[in-house]
Protein backbone atom coordinates (compact mmCIF):
# COMPACT_ATOMS: atom_id res chain seq x y z
CA UNK A 1 0.00 0.00 0.00
CA UNK A 2 1.19 3.49 -0.76
CA UNK A 3 2.73 5.50 2.06
CA UNK A 4 0.48 8.36 0.95
CA UNK A 5 -2.63 6.48 2.12
CA UNK A 6 -3.97 7.37 5.55
CA UNK A 7 -1.46 9.85 6.85
CA UNK A 8 0.08 9.91 10.28
CA UNK A 9 -1.04 12.70 12.58
CA UNK A 10 -1.27 11.09 16.02
CA UNK A 11 -1.15 14.49 17.70
CA UNK A 12 -4.62 15.19 16.27
CA UNK A 13 -6.12 12.83 18.84
CA UNK A 14 -3.89 13.57 21.83
CA UNK A 15 -6.38 15.94 23.47
CA UNK A 16 -9.47 13.70 23.24
CA UNK A 17 -7.39 10.68 24.24
CA UNK A 18 -6.08 12.43 27.36
CA UNK A 19 -9.56 13.69 28.24
CA UNK A 20 -11.02 10.19 27.81
CA UNK A 21 -8.33 8.72 30.05
CA UNK A 22 -9.00 11.37 32.72
CA UNK A 23 -12.77 10.90 32.51
CA UNK A 24 -12.42 7.74 34.61
CA UNK A 25 -10.30 9.49 37.26
CA UNK A 26 -7.20 11.50 38.04
CA UNK A 27 -3.89 10.19 36.79
CA UNK A 28 -0.17 10.86 36.41
CA UNK A 29 1.51 11.67 33.11
CA UNK A 30 3.25 8.30 32.81
CA UNK A 31 -0.01 6.42 33.45
CA UNK A 32 -1.80 8.60 30.91
CA UNK A 33 0.79 7.82 28.25
CA UNK A 34 0.22 4.11 28.77
CA UNK A 35 -3.57 4.46 28.82
CA UNK A 36 -3.92 6.54 25.65
CA UNK A 37 -1.86 4.00 23.74
CA UNK A 38 -4.70 1.53 24.24
CA UNK A 39 -7.11 3.72 22.25
CA UNK A 40 -5.40 3.01 18.94
CA UNK A 41 -4.74 6.59 17.80
CA UNK A 42 -1.14 6.84 18.98
CA UNK A 43 1.91 4.92 17.96
CA UNK A 44 3.50 2.95 20.76
CA UNK A 45 6.58 5.16 20.57
CA UNK A 46 4.73 8.46 21.04
CA UNK A 47 7.21 10.92 22.56
CA UNK A 48 6.42 11.60 26.23
CA UNK A 49 7.49 15.23 25.73
CA UNK A 50 4.64 15.72 23.26
CA UNK A 51 2.12 14.37 25.79
CA UNK A 52 3.46 16.55 28.60
CA UNK A 53 3.33 19.64 26.33
CA UNK A 54 -0.34 18.90 25.60
CA UNK A 55 -1.05 18.40 29.31
CA UNK A 56 0.61 21.74 30.20
CA UNK A 57 -1.34 23.56 27.49
CA UNK A 58 -4.61 21.91 28.54
CA UNK A 59 -3.86 22.88 32.16
CA UNK A 60 -3.26 26.51 31.14
CA UNK A 61 -6.55 26.50 29.18
CA UNK A 62 -8.53 25.10 32.12
CA UNK A 63 -9.43 21.86 30.33
CA UNK A 64 -7.54 19.85 32.95
CA UNK A 65 -6.17 20.81 36.32
CA UNK A 66 -3.06 19.55 38.01
CA UNK A 67 -1.49 19.47 41.42
CA UNK A 68 1.64 18.01 42.93
CA UNK A 69 1.30 14.71 44.79
CA UNK A 70 4.19 14.13 47.18
CA UNK A 71 2.78 11.08 48.95
CA UNK A 72 4.62 7.79 48.69
CA UNK A 73 8.24 7.09 47.91
CA UNK A 74 10.23 9.00 45.36
CA UNK A 75 9.87 12.49 43.99
CA UNK A 76 6.59 14.39 43.85
CA UNK A 77 4.47 13.71 40.78
CA UNK A 78 1.99 15.96 39.01
CA UNK A 79 -1.50 14.46 39.01
CA UNK A 80 -4.03 15.56 36.38
CA UNK A 81 -7.84 15.74 36.57
CA UNK A 82 -10.44 16.67 33.97
CA UNK A 83 -12.48 19.85 34.55
CA UNK A 84 -16.11 20.57 33.68
CA UNK A 85 -14.86 22.43 30.60
CA UNK A 86 -12.76 19.40 29.70
CA UNK A 87 -15.85 17.18 29.85
CA UNK A 88 -17.66 19.57 27.48
CA UNK A 89 -14.73 19.49 25.06
CA UNK A 90 -14.64 15.69 25.19
CA UNK A 91 -18.35 15.63 24.35
CA UNK A 92 -17.68 17.92 21.37
CA UNK A 93 -14.88 15.59 20.23
CA UNK A 94 -17.24 12.61 20.42
CA UNK A 95 -19.84 14.41 18.30
CA UNK A 96 -17.11 15.33 15.78
CA UNK A 97 -15.88 11.72 15.66
CA UNK A 98 -19.42 10.45 15.14
CA UNK A 99 -19.88 12.80 12.18
CA UNK A 100 -16.55 11.64 10.75
CA UNK A 101 -17.53 8.00 11.23
CA UNK A 102 -20.87 8.56 9.49
CA UNK A 103 -19.17 10.28 6.54
CA UNK A 104 -16.63 7.46 6.28
CA UNK A 105 -19.34 4.79 6.47
CA UNK A 106 -21.28 6.56 3.72
CA UNK A 107 -18.17 6.83 1.54
CA UNK A 108 -17.33 3.14 2.01
CA UNK A 109 -20.91 2.07 1.26
CA UNK A 110 -20.92 4.17 -1.89
CA UNK A 111 -17.66 2.50 -2.98
CA UNK A 112 -18.98 -0.99 -2.28
CA UNK A 113 -22.27 -0.24 -4.02
CA UNK A 114 -20.62 0.63 -7.33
Amino acid sequence: MSKKVGGEKPQRYVQPSLLMALKSGSSYGYQLIQTIGEYGFMREDVPPGMIYRHLRQMDEEGVVESKWDSQGDGPAKRIYSITAEGLEILEAWILHMERQRNALDSFIQRYKGQ
